[in-house]
Protein backbone atom coordinates (compact mmCIF):
# COMPACT_ATOMS: atom_id res chain seq x y z
CA UNK A 1 0.00 0.00 0.00
CA UNK A 2 3.02 2.60 1.26
CA UNK A 3 4.78 1.35 -2.35
CA UNK A 4 1.54 2.45 -4.38
CA UNK A 5 1.12 5.63 -2.42
CA UNK A 6 4.53 6.42 -3.20
CA UNK A 7 4.40 5.42 -6.94
CA UNK A 8 0.87 7.82 -6.99
CA UNK A 9 2.37 10.49 -5.23
CA UNK A 10 5.30 10.56 -7.81
CA UNK A 11 3.49 10.37 -10.69
CA UNK A 12 1.34 13.69 -9.56
CA UNK A 13 4.97 15.44 -9.34
CA UNK A 14 6.07 14.68 -12.09
CA UNK A 15 2.85 15.54 -14.26
CA UNK A 16 2.85 18.78 -12.24
CA UNK A 17 6.34 19.87 -13.16
CA UNK A 18 6.12 18.21 -16.59
CA UNK A 19 3.40 19.71 -18.18
CA UNK A 20 4.22 23.30 -17.51
CA UNK A 21 7.54 22.73 -18.55
CA UNK A 22 6.31 20.78 -22.17
CA UNK A 23 3.72 24.33 -22.12
CA UNK A 24 6.41 26.53 -22.03
CA UNK A 25 8.67 24.77 -24.56
CA UNK A 26 5.57 24.12 -27.54
CA UNK A 27 2.45 25.84 -26.46
CA UNK A 28 0.96 24.48 -29.47
CA UNK A 29 1.50 21.09 -28.43
CA UNK A 30 -0.65 22.03 -25.16
CA UNK A 31 -3.01 25.36 -25.84
CA UNK A 32 -5.56 26.32 -22.95
CA UNK A 33 -3.06 24.96 -20.34
CA UNK A 34 -3.42 28.13 -18.23
CA UNK A 35 -7.11 29.01 -19.32
CA UNK A 36 -7.98 25.03 -18.27
CA UNK A 37 -6.09 25.05 -14.99
CA UNK A 38 -7.80 28.71 -13.44
CA UNK A 39 -10.63 29.02 -15.52
CA UNK A 40 -11.83 29.84 -19.31
CA UNK A 41 -10.75 33.06 -19.43
CA UNK A 42 -8.03 33.34 -17.14
CA UNK A 43 -5.07 34.01 -19.22
CA UNK A 44 -7.25 37.41 -20.85
CA UNK A 45 -8.70 38.31 -17.33
CA UNK A 46 -5.32 37.92 -15.60
CA UNK A 47 -2.32 40.01 -17.90
CA UNK A 48 0.56 38.47 -16.35
CA UNK A 49 -1.22 35.03 -17.59
CA UNK A 50 -2.16 36.44 -21.21
CA UNK A 51 1.65 37.33 -21.59
CA UNK A 52 2.82 33.67 -20.50
CA UNK A 53 0.03 31.92 -22.70
CA UNK A 54 1.65 33.55 -26.14
CA UNK A 55 4.95 34.47 -24.91
CA UNK A 56 6.75 35.84 -27.76
CA UNK A 57 10.06 34.40 -27.61
CA UNK A 58 10.65 30.42 -28.41
CA UNK A 59 12.62 28.81 -25.49
CA UNK A 60 14.31 25.02 -25.57
CA UNK A 61 15.70 23.84 -22.54
CA UNK A 62 18.27 26.79 -21.76
CA UNK A 63 18.11 28.51 -24.90
CA UNK A 64 15.82 31.12 -25.98
CA UNK A 65 15.24 32.77 -29.28
CA UNK A 66 13.91 36.16 -29.48
CA UNK A 67 11.73 37.76 -32.65
CA UNK A 68 12.45 41.47 -33.32
CA UNK A 69 9.38 43.91 -32.68
CA UNK A 70 8.63 46.25 -35.41
CA UNK A 71 12.09 48.95 -34.80
CA UNK A 72 14.06 45.73 -34.42
CA UNK A 73 14.23 45.72 -30.59
CA UNK A 74 14.50 42.23 -28.69
CA UNK A 75 11.76 42.00 -26.30
CA UNK A 76 10.35 39.32 -24.50
CA UNK A 77 8.69 38.21 -21.30
CA UNK A 78 10.82 38.11 -18.36
CA UNK A 79 9.98 36.49 -14.53
CA UNK A 80 11.84 39.04 -12.21
CA UNK A 81 11.99 37.72 -8.93
CA UNK A 82 9.11 35.38 -9.74
CA UNK A 83 6.71 38.33 -11.59
CA UNK A 84 6.06 38.51 -15.57
CA UNK A 85 7.73 41.68 -16.53
CA UNK A 86 8.13 42.80 -20.53
CA UNK A 87 11.20 44.07 -21.08
CA UNK A 88 14.03 44.69 -23.75
CA UNK A 89 17.52 43.61 -24.58
CA UNK A 90 20.00 46.58 -24.12
CA UNK A 91 23.30 45.66 -25.04
CA UNK A 92 24.14 49.13 -24.19
CA UNK A 93 23.21 48.85 -20.62
CA UNK A 94 25.72 47.83 -17.97
CA UNK A 95 23.45 46.46 -15.50
CA UNK A 96 19.08 45.79 -15.59
CA UNK A 97 17.52 48.94 -15.32
CA UNK A 98 13.56 48.68 -14.03
CA UNK A 99 11.47 52.29 -12.41
CA UNK A 100 10.07 52.21 -9.47
CA UNK A 101 6.46 51.22 -9.91
CA UNK A 102 7.92 47.50 -11.21
CA UNK A 103 10.70 47.76 -8.50
CA UNK A 104 7.70 47.81 -6.15
CA UNK A 105 5.90 45.17 -8.08
CA UNK A 106 8.26 42.95 -7.77
CA UNK A 107 8.98 42.71 -4.09
CA UNK A 108 12.01 45.95 -3.71
CA UNK A 109 11.32 48.29 -1.14
CA UNK A 110 13.05 51.00 -2.55
CA UNK A 111 12.90 54.77 -0.37
CA UNK A 112 13.87 57.91 -1.46
CA UNK A 113 17.22 57.50 0.36
CA UNK A 114 17.83 54.79 -1.54
CA UNK A 115 18.35 57.29 -4.97
CA UNK A 116 22.27 57.91 -4.11
CA UNK A 117 23.92 56.50 -7.31
CA UNK A 118 23.98 58.41 -10.43
CA UNK A 119 24.09 57.11 -13.62
CA UNK A 120 24.19 58.20 -17.33
CA UNK A 121 21.53 57.44 -19.90
CA UNK A 122 20.42 58.75 -23.30
CA UNK A 123 18.64 61.16 -21.89
CA UNK A 124 21.26 62.68 -19.45
CA UNK A 125 22.77 61.61 -16.41
CA UNK A 126 20.11 60.63 -12.94
CA UNK A 127 20.04 59.57 -9.78
CA UNK A 128 19.22 56.20 -9.29
CA UNK A 129 18.84 53.48 -6.36
CA UNK A 130 21.32 50.50 -7.13
CA UNK A 131 19.86 47.24 -6.09
CA UNK A 132 20.27 43.58 -6.79
CA UNK A 133 17.68 41.70 -8.69
CA UNK A 134 17.45 37.60 -6.55
CA UNK A 135 16.41 36.05 -9.84
CA UNK A 136 15.60 36.99 -13.55
CA UNK A 137 14.76 34.21 -15.96
CA UNK A 138 13.69 33.78 -19.65
CA UNK A 139 12.73 30.12 -20.85
CA UNK A 140 14.87 27.86 -18.88
CA UNK A 141 17.40 30.73 -18.19
CA UNK A 142 18.30 32.19 -14.94
CA UNK A 143 20.69 34.80 -14.03
CA UNK A 144 20.70 35.27 -9.98
CA UNK A 145 21.91 37.94 -8.19
CA UNK A 146 21.63 40.27 -10.90
CA UNK A 147 23.16 44.22 -10.73
CA UNK A 148 20.24 46.30 -11.40
CA UNK A 149 19.42 50.22 -10.95
CA UNK A 150 15.92 51.66 -10.06
CA UNK A 151 14.91 54.84 -11.81
CA UNK A 152 12.37 57.11 -11.37
CA UNK A 153 8.74 56.42 -12.99
CA UNK A 154 9.32 59.28 -15.99
CA UNK A 155 13.22 58.38 -16.59
CA UNK A 156 12.19 54.64 -17.67
CA UNK A 157 9.30 53.51 -18.64
CA UNK A 158 10.19 49.93 -19.38
CA UNK A 159 12.68 47.34 -18.21
CA UNK A 160 16.08 46.85 -19.57
CA UNK A 161 17.89 43.77 -19.27
CA UNK A 162 21.56 44.84 -19.63
CA UNK A 163 24.89 43.06 -19.15
CA UNK A 164 24.54 42.17 -15.65
CA UNK A 165 22.24 39.37 -16.93
CA UNK A 166 23.89 39.04 -20.21
CA UNK A 167 27.06 38.23 -18.91
CA UNK A 168 25.30 35.18 -16.52
CA UNK A 169 24.90 33.39 -20.33
CA UNK A 170 27.40 31.23 -22.08
CA UNK A 171 26.62 33.36 -25.07
CA UNK A 172 24.37 35.49 -26.89
CA UNK A 173 23.90 37.05 -30.55
CA UNK A 174 22.12 37.61 -33.99
CA UNK A 175 21.32 34.69 -35.99
CA UNK A 176 19.11 34.86 -39.14
CA UNK A 177 17.34 37.99 -37.85
CA UNK A 178 16.90 36.93 -34.45
CA UNK A 179 18.82 36.98 -30.72
CA UNK A 180 19.99 33.60 -28.93
CA UNK A 181 19.99 33.94 -25.67
CA UNK A 182 21.87 30.57 -24.28
CA UNK A 183 23.39 29.51 -21.01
Amino acid sequence: MLRNLMFVGMAVVAVAIGVPALHNANPDLLPGVAEAALGRNAARDIPELAMLASPPEMATGRRVRLEPDARGHFIGDFRVNGRVVKAMIDTGASVVAINLSTARRIGLTISPADFTQSVNTANGTITAAPTTIARVEIGGIVVRDAEAVVLDDKALSGTLIGMSFLKGLRRFQVENGRLLLEQ
